[in-house]
């Protein structure tokens, strides 16, 4: 039975013309004529038997139903792009494994650490990008992903497994100048110093100085920045405070670039794992990434590693 399949071309003149809510522009990036592309997309409609483009004075623009049929090609054709990416990359030897997680742990952890992988499994192939909050892996060509939160949250994350890796240890630092003048650290001189604030996480300093039984009225204020990375850079620069876990600025703190400016952690529940859809075998090559893991997290906490995320 034939398939109900439209061309990979029509596909491929739709998913740019609705990107790009022009056909001309379209055309452009596929190198063909306007009238080329404008065919396709007849040929599409007629095929699935619905209008997905209606005109307008300024070009095109998608009717309801193509702007929900764009969201589903888009993702089909990524796919399909990705899979043939990774036959072409491993040229059918080894496993590939596609990896969501969060930006600064990719960068400042994992990614480090990877030669070792590569040493115990030359044949794995990883590939990762950055996620910070749950998604549908159905919707995705993910096989797992690094995720940071509380066991609220990792529980709530609908049809995963999800394996604790490390705990968070989270330390308020700056660069050493901004303690000068400012007493010895104490939380009370802190809430006297400038806040780095986090936008993931609004309220960890007004929970920090809670915990310390310090009145802190701008615990609220300070610049803010999207990832850890720009918040730690920020920190190192003697723009502020910044309370950051501890995993990620090991480098910072050997190099003298930052400090902790007071001891005490902040208590919460956070940790990392890794996640994965549930259902069925897990397969191989995200057994191999989980082994390695643990392995390594063990292997760090058993010889003093500091946990955190």
């Amino acid at each position: 039975m034939r398939r109900k399949i439209p061309s990979l071309q029509a596909l491929a003149c739709f998913e740019a013309a609705a990107r790009h809510q022009s056909y001309t522009r379209a055309a452009q990036e596929l190198a063909l004529t306007q009238g080329a592309v404008s065919r396709q997309l007849t040929a599409l409609e007629d095929f699935v038997g619905v209008a997905l483009f209606k005109r307008t004075r300024h070009g095109v623009t998608l009717t309801g139903r193509g702007r929900d049929y764009a969201v589903q090609v888009a993702l089909r054709l990524q796919a399909l792009e990705q899979d043939t990416l990774d036959v072409m990359s491993t040229q059918g030897r080894g496993s590939v494994l596609h990896l969501a997680a969060v930006p600064t742990f990719a960068t400042r952890w994992l990614i480090p650490r990877l030669p070792d992988l590569k040493r115990a499994q030359p044949e794995l192939t990883v590939h990762i990008e950055t996620r910070t909050r749950p998604f549908m892996f159905a919707d995705t060509p993910f096989d797992c992903a690094l995720f940071a939160g509380t066991p609220e949250q990792v529980s709530q994350w609908a049809g995963t497994l999800a394996t604790k890796l490390l705990d968070e240890v989270v330390l308020p630092v700056c660069h050493p100048s901004l303690l000068q003048g400012h007493g010895s650290g104490t939380p009370e001189a802190l809430a006297e110093l400038p806040l780095l604030q986090q936008s993931t996480r609004p309220d960890a300093w007004r929970q920090w100085f809670e915990a310390q039984g310090v009145a802190a009225s701008q615990a609220l204020a300070g610049a803010r920045f999207e990832l850890f990375s720009m918040t730690v850079a920020a920190a190192v620069h003697g723009m502020g405070l910044a309370l950051v876990p501890r995993l990620l600025i090991t480098q910072e703190l050997a190099r003298g670039e930052l400090v902790v400016a007071c001891d005490r952690p902040l208590a919460n529940q956070r940790a990392y794992y890794l996640v994965r859809p549930e259902g069925g075998d897990i397969p191989p090559a995200s057994q191999i990434f989980l082994d390695w893991l643990l392995q390594h997290t063990r292997e760090r906490d058993s010889g003093g590693f500091v946990q955190g995320f």
